[in-house]
């Protein structure tokens, strides 16, 4: 399993918010500064999402993305990707992999041009936050445009849709645990590896390395998880990044 630490961008910032809400938001500083610090610890990727683009498709950080890019962590960036031409410019920015979000949700269709233009190369990223369906059951509704809208469909719904695809991917943040430290939605994340065949990446809840060690041994038959994101509680030092790094290896 590998280990994504996180950095959020808003208006050139590195910062994280709590459960998605740009009203809780806490500000860590520089973000080209602190991929270089998570180099300097041994890691060898970041994930990268530009919150402003994710919220209304300008692309404000995306300079911002090639500099992280620069520094020679492989970056998995997205926020705001919703055409060929928004991809594109992120891949010329130098990052690896490119997230699609809410058009993942929305444009299915574009989801799947992109994939094949790029195989392997993209990740489709659903965010999901526990809501009451007109039945009064608990559904994971996924959330689009930067976690402010609800699109009404369901997490597995989407997800057994992608299994064709040849993504590099999928990530599945759960938002009500997103920036908490509560754990892991271990639950929901045995219903995408039973479900689909692309590698999965857990996103959300990690508050230190007992999560990551449940995360990492989570298996259902012979699928496990490709990855775990890590935001928060690397950048509050809840974790140190070298611990996590150790954990995720099998040696912490």
């Amino acid at each position: 399993m590998q280990l994504w630490p996180a950095l959020d961008l808003r208006n050139g910032r590195c910062v994280r918010l709590v459960r998605g809400d740009f009203a809780e938001e806490t500000a860590f500083g520089d973000p080209v500064e602190l991929a270089l610090g998570y180099l300097d610890a041994g890691a060898d990727r970041v994930h990268v999402v530009d919150l402003d683009a994710a919220r209304t498709g300008r692309p404000v950080n995306r300079k911002v993305i090639g500099r992280i890019a620069a520094t020679g962590l492989l970056v998995q960036a997205g926020g705001g990707v919703r055409s060929k031409g928004a991809a594109e410019a992120l891949f010329d920015e130098g990052v690896a992999r490119v997230i699609v979000g809410t058009a993942a949700v929305e444009q299915p269709g574009l989801l799947a041009s992109l994939a094949e233009r790029w195989p392997g190369a993209v990740v489709a990223g659903l965010d999901h936050r526990n809501v009451a369906s007109q039945d009064g059951r608990i559904m994971r509704e996924l959330a689009v445009r930067g976690w402010t809208e609800g699109s009404g469909r369901e997490l597995l719904e989407v997800v057994a849709q992608l299994a064709e695809l040849p993504l590099a991917g999928i990530v599945v943040t759960s938002i009500s645990r997103d920036g908490t430290g509560a754990g892991p939605d271990l639950d929901g994340l045995r219903s995408v590896l039973r479900l689909t065949s692309p590698p999965v990446i857990a996103a959300g809840g990690v508050g230190g390395t007992a999560d990551l060690r449940r995360l990492a041994a989570l298996q259902v038959g012979e699928r496990r998880l490709d990855g775990v994101i890590a935001g928060r509680a690397i950048l509050s030092g809840s974790v140190e990044l070298d611990a996590a790094l150790r954990t995720v290896a099998g040696g912490g």
